[in-house]
């Protein structure tokens, strides 16, 4: 995997909306926040867009992250918000151009599909964290210091409230992927969906009830993707109360991983929730079962990494 390097003081960023319309209020009070880090500020095209549920036509998108990637002033790129749309522009991003020209790439949510894909084909390690939206809105002190990484590369370490499934090893290592479970698997059967040998699968959702999470799981464990994980971090589910008799959501994770024999981390400070812990995907992490914590190696470069 590709590192990106770390940020440094008056460094030049910019702000992409690949998914859908953010409000521009929100987007102009993020933006604060990274000039108040040092940082100066480009903001896309696409942050200005709308074109119905989407920010600007997939052309309009798509040209932004590409700008972002080839513009050598730009160091870093953070995505406004979520929504939907960024599945549609997979087949049409100049993979090679990000191979060429890593930098830091962060968002979360539906910005899953663009993690899965440029891990695949770029082999960027990339950033699941806060939105400029929600930088715009507000956020807790947590989630606001988890961006120091992106200047001061340092592991990460976060706590679960439960391991819903033990090991036999009190430690399983893998490459940190996933995100998005309903992201996730609106891609599987593509040229884009996640690949998950050796690796620890991180899923989160917001707003689906139990039996939604269920027919998910059961598309991706159908589709081959639990034989060859090594472990699963169900880091959250906002909003996820069912409305009708039903299995717990730790019942569930339990039917499903118990027969693999892997560790599942249940309740971690990652996704629609707060806080919302950036970490770098396509990093190493260690799922520890008899403290029920991962350990997430830095994504950022150093003199060992690249």
């Amino acid at each position: 995997m590709i590192y990106p390097n770390a940020l440094k003081q008056g460094d030049t960023v910019m702000i992409i909306a690949p998914s859908g319309p953010p409000t521009i209020e929100n987007v102009l009070k993020g933006m604060n926040v990274l000039q108040e880090m040092g940082l100066s500020v480009i903001i896309g095209k696409s942050v200005y867009e709308k074109y119905g549920f989407l920010a600007g036509s997939d052309q309009v998108r798509l040209d932004d992250i590409h700008e972002a990637f080839t513009n050598n002033e730009v160091k870093a790129i953070f995505c406004a918000r979520g929504g939907y749309g960024s599945a549609r522009l997979l087949p049409h991003i100049q993979y090679e151009v990000i191979r060429q020209n890593p930098k830091i790439f962060w968002g979360y949510s539906d910005i899953t599909a663009l993690h899965t894909a440029v891990s695949r084909y770029a082999k960027l390690i990339t950033f699941h964290g806060p939105m400029i939206e929600e930088l715009g809105k507000g956020i807790d002190s947590l989630s606001l210091s988890s961006f120091n990484q992106l200047f001061h590369p340092y592991s990460t370490i976060l706590s679960a409230s439960e391991c819903i499934v033990p090991s036999s090893h009190s430690t399983v290592t893998g490459t940190l992927v996933g995100g998005n479970l309903a992201v996730l698997t609106s891609i599987i059967g593509s040229p884009y969906e996640i690949i998950t040998n050796n690796t620890l699968l991180l899923l989160e959702d917001i707003g689906e009830e139990p039996y939604r999470i269920d027919r998910m799981l059961n598309q991706l464990l159908l589709s081959g993707k639990f034989n060859e994980c090594r472990g699963i971090i169900f880091t959250s589910c906002h909003d996820c109360t069912p409305s009708k008799p039903s299995q717990s959501l730790q019942t569930i994770l339990y039917e499903y991983f118990a027969p693999y024999h892997i560790p599942v981390l249940f309740d971690l400070p990652i996704g629609h929730i707060s806080p919302n812990i950036g970490i770098p995907l396509g990093a190493t992490a260690t799922i520890n079962t008899n403290n029920k914590t991962v350990s997430i190696s830095s994504g950022i470069a150093t003199p060992y990494s690249n």
